[in-house]
């Protein structure tokens, strides 16, 4: 069976400014979800599962789902605020794991996470297929693409990593920090609005929110939802997320899973911010004039 490749593309881009998940940045217009399917399909995966938002749907399908659809299944799920939520004064959805668990009825295998909105390597599927592979016959083993920190940031503001520590080459924790920035030659994280900064040195694996799954992931998400929603949710309604690594990392406190940490050599880049465009755009342009993507990409399979 082919794996899935399942994209979260739900987020409104707060800090971008827009729909960021379609802005061309590629020589013939091609955004950076163009390039992770084309990566992926390379690969071997023969599914890719949209998560969306309804107000994107229409310039999403068209623009990237249907040139898609000639040459990988396509299916779309839905993430939206919550009505209860959103009286509350709440402007975003409930985070990655809701994201993961509202795709369940349509995957029924091996599957892939990744963002949308960023660019992961041209070898980064091919990297993690043998793990997913290895995943069809085992059970509550998953694994995850790590990057290094210092091949993550951008210099036009705050970011969101999730901090991992691995041994022997499985994940043993992972820790969600909400505000990394680079501050000189380093990467330092604060907790208190930028009173104080604690280092994270060079090489620290960091996660991208690329994951490998099984389908028994979704049972381990439908109950951390449940006490997220019964728990921290109470508490702020207006700003609490639940976010996939964190749900990942409970499971590895509880000894429920194991997860293999899959290290990339390559440079993560992304649109963040509205800043970062440029960058994108002079890297890719750089990739195809060396011949590693084609251009038009669909045209030349």
């Amino acid at each position: 069976m082919k794996p899935t490749l399942l994209i979260m593309a739900a987020g409104i881009g707060s800090r971008y400014g827009g729909a960021k998940q379609i802005v061309p940045v590629g020589p013939s217009g091609e955004r950076i979800i163009d390039y992770t399917i084309y990566d992926a399909y390379r690969a071997g995966f023969g599914k890719v599962v949209f998560l969306i938002s309804h107000a994107l749907e229409k310039d999403f399908v068209e623009v990237v789902g249907e040139p898609v659809s000639r040459y990988m299944d396509v299916d779309y799920a839905f993430q939206e605020i919550p009505e209860k939520y959103a009286a509350l004064g709440r402007k975003k959805p409930l985070g990655t794991a809701e994201a993961v668990l509202l795709c369940r009825d349509l995957i029924d295998g091996p599957f892939a996470v990744v963002n949308s909105d960023d660019y992961y390597g041209t070898g980064a599927f091919r990297t993690i297929l043998p793990a997913l592979e290895a995943m069809e016959h085992a059970s509550g083993e998953y694994a995850m693409l790590g990057y290094r920190i210092e091949n993550t940031l951008t210099e036009h503001g705050k970011v969101a990593r999730g901090i991992c520590r691995v041994e022997d080459g499985f994940l043993q924790e992972i820790t969600e920090r909400t505000h990394i920035e680079k501050r000189g030659a380093c990467a330092e994280f604060t907790e208190d609005e930028g009173n104080s900064w604690t280092p994270v040195p060079a090489g620290t694996p960091v996660s991208m929110n690329f994951w490998g799954f099984t389908p028994d992931i979704f049972d381990d998400l439908a109950e951390a939802m449940a006490c997220f929603e019964a728990g921290e949710l109470q508490e702020d309604a207006a700003k609490k997320e639940c976010y996939l690594p964190n749900v990942v990392g409970s499971l590895l406190r509880a000894g429920q899973a194991k997860v293999r940490c899959v290290e990339s050599p390559d440079r993560w880049f992304g649109v963040t911010y509205r800043e970062d465009t440029p960058t994108v755009i002079n890297a890719l342009k750089d990739l195809t004039g060396r011949g590693v993507y084609p251009t038009p990409l669909w045209d030349h399979k």
